[in-house]
């Protein structure tokens, strides 16, 4: 695949270029690439992609480009784990639609009123997004109908399938009687993925994008060891003495996310977290603030945290050392996109910490440098002692 490609390249309508234009997208990525040109086709394509590789434009621009603007059916559904990402997912298609008349995108997603997802619905959408459970809802309720969809497109599907969504999401494929291509876009092709794609995709087009390419983020790794009472008070040094403007602060638990941002708020801090516990309304409160740069701090767990989508976080922090090497890999790539350079720090505070992120760090290849940080905010590389041989003892 030649790397210098245009979008231009890839047949796309003059509104279409305009609007990524305007976005300073001047070079597909190589997941956008090569499916835009499948999707095109009405080819069904089974992608495995890490996180921040440009799925959404992957499969948004030609869904955009098939969609009729004088048909008021749905034409194009895409189905996303949690309401996060559908919002997210919602929010990049109409920005590619600046230039286009007359299309509408609607979002579908439970914790929300469904009154106002029905107005929505009521104003004849071309493209859907929801989420497996709230799209059942509306169908069942008859708000909504799947018989003119065209295209369908399955996000995060390891995620979707993994959460027990795996009848709900076959039932709407199996429903959507007329489609003409499937789209599975998954981190890891887990066997629920096969499972969906051999009963439901055709001849489709296999799309492999390795995280070691060259779309693999730029992102500096560093670990700070502290006591375990440290660890707060070490993490706020970091964020006033680097100067970063937007942080984004990962916990393991619900308890310690909210300990952790009441700490910081009480220090003059300006944080908010999102975790489960929180409000969905308020979730969408924080998450907007964050985006549009009026927060600096966001604590997050791994689980509230899907389909946050910011493109230039300064630098993210574990607060608590992933319990899963996937978790790790998803959090820094929340940093160091759009080629920017990012980075990434992990507070260690015991050995089974330092045990876990040396675990990490082997399984994705990592190089993950040991720093200090003095009280007066310095950093500097950490001396690594080498241990003095034994001196023998001679009778």
């Amino acid at each position: 695949m030649n790397d210098n490609i245009t979008f231009a390249e890839l047949g796309l309508s003059q509104a279409m270029l305009k609007a990524l234009e305007k976005k300073g997208y001047g070079y597909p990525t190589t997941i956008q690439a090569e499916a835009i040109p499948a999707f095109l086709q009405w080819k069904d394509v089974i992608a495995k992609a890490p996180t921040g590789t440009g799925k959404t434009f992957a499969f948004g621009i030609p869904m955009i480009e098939h969609v009729d603007p004088d048909c008021a059916d749905v034409q194009g559904l895409i189905l996303a784990p949690t309401r996060e990402l559908a919002i997210q997912i919602g929010d990049e298609l109409r920005g590619l639609l600046t230039y286009y008349q007359g299309i509408r995108v609607a979002v579908l997603y439970g914790g929300a009123g469904i009154g106002g997802q029905i107005k929505q619905l009521e104003k004849k959408p071309q493209i859907v997004v929801a989420t497996p459970g709230r799209l059942m809802d509306h169908y069942n309720r008859k708000t909504i109908r799947l018989d003119k969809i065209q295209t369908v497109v399955l996000d995060e599907a390891d995620r979707m399938l993994d959460m027990g969504f795996f009848k709900d999401v076959t039932r709407i494929i199996e429903k959507v009687k007329n489609r003409k291509n499937l789209g599975l876009f998954s981190a890891t092709i887990s066997q629920e993925v096969m499972t969906v794609s051999w009963m439901y995709q055709r001849d489709e087009v296999e799309i492999t994008v390795e995280p070691k390419q060259e779309d693999r983020p730029d992102i500096d790794q560093f670990s700070l060891t502290v006591s375990p009472l440290e660890k707060a008070e070490t993490t706020l040094r970091l964020i006033r003495s680097q100067g970063f403007e937007r942080v984004m602060i990962f916990c393991n638990t619900k308890h310690m996310c909210q300990r952790l941002c009441d700490d910081f708020q009480r220090a003059g801090l300006d944080c908010e977290c999102i975790h489960g516990d929180i409000r969905q309304s308020q979730r969408e409160k924080t998450m907007q603030r964050y985006r549009d740069g009026k927060l600096a701090v966001l604590i997050a767990t791994d689980v509230a945290s899907r389909g946050i989508d910011v493109d230039d976080v300064d630098c993210v922090i574990n607060f608590d050392v992933p319990e899963e090497n996937e978790y790790y890999v998803h959090r820094i790539g929340r940093t160091g996109r759009a080629k920017r350079k990012g980075s990434a720090y992990s507070i260690i505070g015991n050995f089974p910490e330092k045990a876990k992120l040396d675990e990490i760090a082997k399984f994705s290849n990592y190089a993950i440098k040991p720093m200090c940080l003095s009280l007066d905010g310095v950093l500097t590389e950490e001396e690594v002692k080498v241990a003095t041989p034994p001196r023998r003892r001679f009778r």
